[in-house]
């Protein structure tokens, strides 16, 4: 290992600008003592000169090989990272759902859709603070659209209305939109982003995705559909076909 570290401390210096330096210091220690003329020293210096040049080239052309490589490799990596397919959904578990969710809520803008919600979900006030009151008091956000179905009707009353009262920006928060989605097994929030550009919150009712819990089921696993994902667009034409029918 001592071996090793002084092989690489002596790697690390110039022997070429030491030997010049060495020969120049060489021949004019010999040019005082009068061993050799000064037209002799001029030629040792010229010729210590042409080697230091010569070392400097070397390594200036050395430099400009390894920036190419290195922006040959740059150019590859950039391209294998655009042929890199973005995921249409990540999918977002129980230790990072309430997290999520309300920065989900706090990016939005515009009108934020909640459809086919479990209303239970509110009924703990600590999750309608993570969930809900984010959306209320988002001053970019300017509707919150219920997409629910009639059997929702008494928990909207009794869980959702006083705690929304209660909260800030309860004036954006419109009569939900009652129509019969007991058929349908899929819940998705959809929000607006400041990119102009539209993303979702998607789950499933049942478990795995609902967990229930003693007088009400709470969302456990949510897909964050992102904006380029073809799936983003199915969804807006599932909230616009029920609101249709509605």
């Amino acid at each position: 290992m001592a071996d090793r570290r002084a092989r690489f401390s002596l790697g690390r210096y110039d022997w070429d600008a030491i030997a010049g330096i060495v020969a120049a210091g060489a021949a004019l220690v010999l040019h005082l003592l009068h061993i050799i003329e000064t037209d002799v020293l001029l030629t040792i210096a010229l010729v210590v000169l042409a080697l230091l040049l010569f070392r400097d080239l070397r390594r200036e052309a050395q430099d400009e090989l390894l920036m190419e490589r290195s922006e040959r490799t740059e150019t590859a990596v950039a391209g294998l990272l655009a042929g890199l397919k973005q995921p249409d959904a990540l999918l977002i578990g129980p230790r990072e759902l309430r997290t999520a969710s309300e920065a989900f809520a706090r990016r939005a803008r515009g009108e934020m859709v909640w459809f086919n919600v479990c209303l239970l979900m509110f009924k703990p006030q600590s999750l309608f603070d993570a969930l809900l009151r984010p959306a209320l008091e988002n001053p970019a956000v300017s509707a919150v659209q219920f997409v629910l179905d009639p059997s929702e009707r008494e928990r909207w009353e009794q869980e959702v209305l006083p705690k929304a009262q209660a909260a800030g920006g309860y004036g954006k928060l419109r009569e939900p939109r009652w129509v019969p989605l007991s058929h349908e097994a899929v819940s998705f929030i959809l929000a607006d982003t400041a990119t102009g550009t539209t993303e979702a919150h998607l789950s499933f009712w049942g478990e795995p995705f609902m967990s229930r819990q003693p007088g009400f089921d709470i969302p456990r696993y949510v897909f964050h559909v992102q904006a380029h994902s073809d799936l983003v667009g199915q969804l807006v034409e599932l909230d616009r076909k029920h609101r249709h029918a509605g």
